[in-house]
């Protein structure tokens, strides 16, 4: 409850008379985007993996890579985790630049090798490379990284 008579509110009721209304105010979304914006100057826009809106971004080196990556996606996205698919026909540099530079917390990248090999190597935002391993030991990583919220 505010305080109306701090705005001189008024208003004439149907007896004819002047009366103090009653004033809620309730900011739901001011305060939600208020909390929005401390958090990302808190994390400086790298947030942890289970915050960030996309948390893994998959890099095909060339086109034929896309079929492996969107099998890795529907694993990925069955064990709950939001990521896309790079498919312009960039180079593989600049995709990972460009995934850098939006703070993704991790990046898959794909070549001929980790096709061959059932593989993909893992890069973290800010640990760099981790080297190549299995979709299963990724997720043995990832998952509970982001069930237990860590924040690196």
């Amino acid at each position: 409850m505010q305080m109306p008579e701090r705005f001189e509110l008024e208003y004439v009721g149907a007896d004819g008379e002047r009366h103090r209304p009653v004033m809620i105010h309730r900011v739901v979304l001011g305060s939600i985007e208020r909390f929005i914006g401390v958090i990302t100057e808190h994390f400086a826009g790298a947030f942890p993996l289970w915050l960030a809106p996309v948390q893994i971004r998959l890099l095909p080196i060339a086109d034929r890579h896309i079929p492996y990556l969107e099998e890795i996606k529907e694993k990925l996205e069955a064990q709950g985790f939001r990521c896309e698919i790079d498919t312009r026909s960039e180079k593989i540099g600049y995709k990972i630049r460009e995934a850098q530079m939006q703070k993704t917390p991790y990046m898959l990248v794909v070549g001929d090798r980790d096709v061959e090999n059932r593989t993909v190597a893992v890069r973290q935002y800010k640990a760099g490379d981790l080297g190549a391993m299995t979709l299963e030991e990724f997720l043995a990583k990832a998952v509970p990284e982001r069930d237990n919220k860590e924040i690196q």
